[in-house]
């Protein structure tokens, strides 16, 4: 197992779900963080709460990822102390919608192509360079079950998942030759706000999604890329599928009733 005590992880979307629970399982192993959002506040209270309880270093900033210019901008700006990035977790995406694709709203395709797609590309085009130029690093993917699977009333968001899983594959191949290891990881149904986002801020219809089965967490994500990024320097854990103990495939799941 690799120490990853004083390691930079720079985390995106890290003010609710995965990414926050990313952020709070590194600051527990002793890694220092890069956190980025777009809702400041939220964040800098974030941040805070990091270094007063594990006593870890944090540079956060606002950031959409879906402006390239500012993703550029942002990185290039970043104090020399904090360029030695270790580990990138791209996590920020959403899911918009869930209907059939001929009565979709294109608005939502946009944004999650835009966030989904793009601002992933945008963050790993910015920050592998410097891994290129220390000839180490660690990038994260967060992929989907829809990436693998798709599924009735999900195609962009699908489309979305798969391209993130394409990038990650052609990315590992660009970097065969260094020393930067390239993962991805593929979760079913994990309850965060999640759902809450894709139905528009419908709470009731978010909680039926999981409603008589018990669903993953952000934590248990969390505890799954801390353990992918703590492997001895010759190992790359490529892709993980991780379900609940209920959940067999994307579309396939057993709830109590």
């Amino acid at each position: 197992m690799e120490s990853l005590k004083n390691k930079i992880v720079f985390i995106t979307g890290a003010t609710s779900g995965i990414g926050k629970a990313c952020a709070e399982e590194f600051a527990r192993a002793g890694s220092n963080l890069i956190l980025c959002a777009r809702r400041p506040d939220l964040l800098n209270s974030i941040s805070e709460g990091l270094r007063t309880e594990f006593g870890v270093k944090v540079f956060s900033f606002e950031l959409d990822v879906r402006d390239r210019k500012a993703v550029e901008s942002a990185v290039a700006s970043f104090p020399e102390e904090w360029k030695a990035i270790d580990i990138l977790v791209n996590n920020a995406g959403l899911a918009k919608g869930m209907s059939k694709f001929y009565e979709d709203d294109p608005d939502n395709w946009e944004e999650m192509i835009d966030t989904n797609v793009k601002g992933l590309l945008y963050v790993s085009h910015a920050v592998v360079p410097l891994m290129v130029k220390r000839n180490s690093g660690h990038i994260i993917n967060l992929g989907s079950i829809a990436g693998h699977e798709p599924y009735p009333k999900g195609s962009v968001y699908c489309a979305s998942k798969h391209a993130v899983d394409a990038i990650t594959k052609s990315l590992r191949m660009d970097l065969v030759e260094t020393n930067i290891r390239v993962s991805s990881i593929d979760p079913g149904m994990v309850e965060t706000n999640f759902s809450v986002i894709r139905f528009g801020g419908d709470e009731e219809k978010a909680k039926n999604v999981y409603r008589g089965l018990e669903p993953l967490t952000g934590k248990d994500i969390a505890e799954t890329i801390l353990f992918m990024a703590s492997r001895p320097a010759h190992v790359v854990i490529a892709d993980v599928v991780i379900f609940p103990t209920h959940q067999a495939s994307a579309t396939i799941s057993y709830k109590k009733v």
